[in-house]
């Protein structure tokens, strides 16, 4: 079997793109090697290996866990079906985070759900004047976190916990979260690879919810855990933002407002005490 010969072979089952990227994960070979040595042979381990992913991409699981990593940022990150994969939306929480770190001399910062640690990881990284405490309940994610962490050099405290229960008593100049928020039953829940991904980080599971049991619990919570003048930022669906602008109101938070990901959908809302 040849490099044209996979490639030609899988690209009748998955997307083009996917197969070319698997057959490169796989090889060791560059897109450039698929160009110009189309002819070179592939050794058997990597055709199993090659052929084995593209199966599992066939039936749906998402290339990002058959390779264990995904880039956001401008970092590479490693995932597992233990954390969401990276989606560019949440860079919009990430820059709201910098704009209001950007004038603070030194702040602490609490990551809620912290999953794979990209906002925890690329706040440390970005903004090397903060401290960074990052929770997740799951044991799984809190290891991919702290592993992405280490890699990447970011100094960030990782806590394995129910929300604020890991930081009792501690307050903060700056909590982030990207929390579930699909409501359980919905029927994108089944779409576009979600089935393998975590379902506790995707939705709150609550029956007959509206999704908003989880941003509920955190802006409750989140006064006695915020200094003076302390900012709350979340990620939420597209259909949120009002919703979370009144429980932001309701528990005495100033200024709540909502801002669009750059295809103009409702994704963040915060305040500030």
């Amino acid at each position: 079997m040849t490099l044209f010969e996979a490639l030609t072979a899988a690209r009748e089952k998955i997307d083009r793109l996917d197969a070319r990227l698997l057959l490169q994960y796989a090889t060791g070979c560059t897109h450039a090697d698929l160009l110009a040595r189309p002819e070179t042979p592939v050794p058997a381990p990597a055709d199993a290996q090659f052929a084995e992913w593209v199966a599992r991409r066939a039936a749906g699981e998402p290339l990002a866990y058959l390779v264990g990593e995904s880039e956001f940022r401008g970092q590479v990150f490693q995932v597992s079906p233990d954390v969401l994969i990276p989606r560019p939306e949440t860079e919009v929480l990430i820059d709201l985070a910098v704009d209001r770190l950007k004038t603070l001399k030194t702040a602490r910062v609490l990551d809620l759900g912290t999953g794979s640690g990209i906002v925890a990881i690329s706040l440390a990284l970005e903004c090397p004047q903060a401290q960074l405490v990052a929770v997740d309940l799951s044991p799984g994610a809190i290891s991919v976190a702290r592993n992405n962490a280490g890699r990447l050099g970011a100094k960030v405290e990782f806590r394995t916990g129910d929300w604020f229960a890991p930081v009792a008593g501690e307050r903060f100049d700056l909590i982030v979260s990207n929390p579930p928020y699909v409501a359980d039953g919905d029927p994108h829940l089944a779409l576009d690879g979600l089935p393998f991904e975590p379902q506790m980080a995707l939705s709150d599971l609550e029956k007959g919810g509206d999704g908003l049991a989880c941003i509920r619990r955190i802006v409750a919570a989140a006064p006695a855990h915020l200094n003076p003048g302390g900012w709350l930022l979340f990620e939420h669906g597209y259909d949120q933002g009002p919703a979370s602008r009144n429980l932001l109101s309701a528990a005495a938070f100033q200024a709540a407002f909502t801002h669009p990901d750059l295809a103009g959908i409702d994704r963040v809302s915060g305040a500030h005490l």
